[in-house]
């Protein structure tokens, strides 16, 4: 049965392209989407058809363009901040997360570790009180779990189904 074309339109965001079971985890969320009357909007990603001898970089321009046509259609947005290669979440999807907040689409996301963001960063106090990591950088300590660009624009709950069902229920109330 072909999914409603009234039903919202959700961005799925995260690194979960790089995944080795991609397509299966990507169907996943789509039919969790389905369950909460949500059409789930997927990423492009590099695994689809270029075109022969195609340049990477233009690969990547495509996947670029494609991928903010793609979250330009949405209603909301769901993103997965899980750290990833290191204490940050994915660069990408905090670029989509950023750009959804501009379009005013309202962001649910998971995958983010309990405690705050300070408590995972490698740092120490300096001699007053501010945190640095070993690079010398101040390491904000707002008790968020977040970067405070992330933590104070999005809703953040535990899982991918409970982003997903949280953002189903601020899409229709919106209705």
């Amino acid at each position: 049965m072909p999914i409603p074309r009234s039903w919202p339109r959700v961005y799925v965001a995260g690194p979960d392209v790089f995944r080795a079971d991609a397509a299966a985890h990507l169907k996943g969320l789509a039919t969790i989407c389905e369950a909460h009357q949500l059409r789930a909007v997927l990423p492009a990603d590099e695994h689809e058809p270029a075109g022969p001898q195609v340049p990477p970089e233009n690969i990547a321009r495509r996947i670029y363009r494609e991928n903010m046509k793609r979250l330009r259609s949405a209603h909301g947005l769901i993103a997965n901040l899980a750290p990833f290669r290191g204490p940050e979440p994915d660069s990408g999807t905090v670029f989509e997360v950023g750009a959804a907040i501009m379009l005013g689409l309202p962001v649910v996301a998971y995958g983010v570790p309990s405690g705050s963001y300070a408590g995972r960063v490698p740092s120490s106090p300096d001699a007053h009180g501010i945190l640095r990591d070993a690079a010398g950088a101040a390491v904000e300590d707002f008790g968020l779990p977040l970067n405070l660009m992330l933590a104070c624009s999005a809703v953040i709950v535990p899982t991918a189904a409970e982003a997903i069902q949280a953002l189903a229920v601020l899409l229709y109330q919106r209705k």
